[in-house]
C-alpha cells in the first residue's frame, strides 16, 4: 500500500470548477475577514494619522505630455478593482453558458431572488433617505458579498444541501451583474464621448480576436489596457472595462475532447516505446512528448476557464484584501456610535441590507415557488431559504465599492455608510448562520 504525506493527499483528489470556485469563495472571504478586522485596528490606534497618509499618497505614471496621477486608493479602487471585476464578468459568463444560469428552469429562482434582493433594499433606502443628500446611496444595500456569504453557509458543512449552495452563488453573480450595470447607468456624473467612442472600438477589437479564434491572452490583455484608460477618461468607472473585457475572452477551447484523446494517445504509446533507465531518468524525447501532453491539456481549457482558475488566488490574496484594507480603515468614536447609526444613510443601508434582503430574497422566492413559476432548491426548505435570504444581506465588498461613487465628495456621508455596511454585514452574517444552524429544519428525508 502506498503510503502519502498529507500534501501529497491532495494531488490524488479531482475537483470540480464549482468545488474550487467555492474554495476560493471561501477562502477569500476569510481572509477578507481578517484584512478588515486589520484595518479597523489600525484606524483606531496611534498609527491612524500613517494609515491615512499611505492611501492618500499620489503615484503618477506619464509618457511625454501625458501624465495620470492618482492616490494609492484610487489606484486599488479603479486599478486593481478591475481585475476583480473581470472575473465577475469571466463568473458570469460562466454561470450564463454552461452554469446555473444556463438552464432557465434552474436559474427563474436565483433570478427573481436576485431582483427583488436588489430592488426591496433600494426602496427601503430611499423611502428613509428621500429629499436627504444621502439620497445618491439607494445603490449601497442592493449588492451581496459572494465571498463572505459563501464562507458562511460553508463553516455550516452538511446542514445546508449543496444546490442550496449553488443558489446562493447563482443569486449573487446575478446581483453583481446588477451592482455593474447601476454603477455603469447612475454613477457616472459626466461622459466623455471621444473616449467612450475609442473604448468602444477597443471592445470591437476584442471581439474580433475573438471571432477569429485568436486564444492567446496577451492581444486581449494588451487591447483590454488601453480600453481600462479610455474608459477612465471617459467618465464611466474604469473597472466596468474588466466585466466588458471579461466577456470577450474565448469560452471555447481551441481543440475538441476527441482530437485531444485521440493525439494524446498516440504521444503515450511513443512515450512507453522508450526503456526505462537504471536511474528512472527520462529520454529527451519523453520530455518533449510530455510539454506536447501539457499544451495539449492547456488548449483543452478555454482562455476564459484559465484565465477564472488563474485569477481567483492573486485576487482573493491581493486584491480584494487591499481593497479592505484601503476602504474599511473607519475612524470609531464609541461614544458617539449610537447616535451615528440612527443617521438616515447608515439606517438605510441597514435597514436596506437585514430587512429588504429578507423581504426580496425569501418573499420573491416564496412568492413564485407557491405560484409554480420556480421549485425549490433541491434537499432544501423554505426555513433554510430565509436563512439563506438573511445571508444575502452582507454586503461588504460591493457596497463599500458603490459608497465610494456616491458619496465620493461626501466624507460624513461616506463615513456614516460604511460603519452602516460594517454593522449590517456582521449582523446579517451572525442571523443567517444562527438561523441556519440552530433554527432551520432539513428536508425529512435528510433528518
Amino acid at each position: 500500500m502506498k503510503i502519502y504525506a498529507p500534501w501529497e493527499k491532495a494531488f490524488e483528489k479531482i475537483s470540480t470548477p464549482l468545488e474550487n470556485f467555492i474554495h476560493a469563495q471561501t477562502t477569500t472571504g476569510l481572509i477578507l475577514f481578517f484584512m478588515t478586522i486589520i484595518a479597523l485596528i489600525v484606524a483606531n490606534s496611534p498609527f491612524a494619522e500613517v494609515y491615512q497618509h499611505i492611501f492618500h499618497a499620489s503615484i503618477s505614471i506619464g509618457i511625454g505630455s501625458w501624465k495620470l496621477s492618482q492616490s494609492v486608493s484610487h489606484w486599488i479602487n479603479d486599478g486593481l478593482m478591475t481585475f476583480f471585476f473581470f472575473l465577475v464578468g469571466l463568473e458570469i459568463k460562466r454561470e450564463v453558458l454552461i452554469g446555473e444560469l444556463s438552464n432557465f428552469k434552474v436559474a427563474i429562482l436565483p433570478i427573481l431572488a436576485a431582483i427583488g434582493g436588489m430592488i426591496f433594499p433600494a426602496l427601503i433606502y430611499i423611502s428613509i433617505n428621500s429629499g436627504t443628500l444621502g439620497s445618491n446611496g439607494w445603490g449601497i444595500p442592493m449588492a451581496t458579498d459572494i465571498a463572505f456569504a459563501i464562507s458562511a453557509l460553508v463553516l455550516l458543512g452538511g446542514r445546508v444541501s449543496p444546490a442550496l449552495v449553488t443558489f446562493l452563488i447563482a443569486l449573487a453573480i446575478v446581483d453583481d451583474l446588477g451592482a455593474v450595470a447601476v454603477i455603469a447607468l447612475f454613477y457616472t456624473e459626466q461622459i466623455h464621448l471621444l473616449p467612450l467612442l475609442l473604448a468602444g472600438v477597443s471592445f470591437l477589437i476584442m471581439v474580433s480576436f475573438n471571432r477569429f479564434g485568436i486564444h492567446r491572452v496577451l492581444p486581449y490583455l494588451i487591447i483590454g489596457l488601453f480600453m481600462w484608460l479610455f474608459m477612465l477618461e471617459s467618465g464611466i468607472h474604469a473597472t466596468i472595462a474588466g466585466v466588458i473585457a471579461a466577456f470577450t475572452i474565448p469560452s471555447k477551447p481551441k481543440y475538441t475532447s476527441d482530437d485531444f484523446t485521440a493525439h494524446t494517445q498516440n504521444l503515450l504509446a511513443e512515450y512507453d516505446n522508450y526503456p526505462i533507465t537504471t536511474d528512472n531518468t527520462m529520454h529527451e524525447r519523453q520530455k518533449a512528448i510530455l510539454q506536447n501532453i501539457k499544451d495539449k491539456i492547456n488548449a483543452l481549457s478555454s482562455p476564459a476557464s484559465r484565465l477564472e482558475h488563474a485569477l481567483h488566488l492573486p485576487i482573493g490574496l491581493l486584491v480584494i484584501p487591499l481593497f479592505a484594507l484601503a476602504n474599511a480603515g473607519v475612524t470609531l468614536d464609541f461614544s458617539a456610535l449610537d447616535t451615528t447609526i440612527f443617521k438616515s444613510v447608515p439606517l438605510g443601508i441597514i435597514s436596506g441590507l437585514l430587512l429588504g434582503k429578507i423581504i426580496g430574497i425569501f418573499g420573491v422566492s416564496y412568492i413564485s415557488v407557491k405560484l409554480g413559476i420556480a421549485k425549490l432548491p433541491q434537499n432544501s426548505t423554505m426555513s433554510q431559504l430565509f436563512g439563506v435570504s438573511a445571508l444575502g444581506g452582507i454586503g461588504f465588498t460591493m457596497s463599500i465599492f458603490v459608497a465610494e461613487l456616491a458619496f465620493a465628495q461626501e466624507e460624513t456621508l461616506l463615513f456614516q455608510a460604511k460603519v452602516g455596511i460594517l454593522l449590517a454585514s456582521i449582523l446579517a452574517g451572525l442571523i443567517g448562520f444562527i438561523w441556519l444552524r440552530f433554527i432551520a429544519k432539513p428536508p425529512k428525508n435528510q433528518i
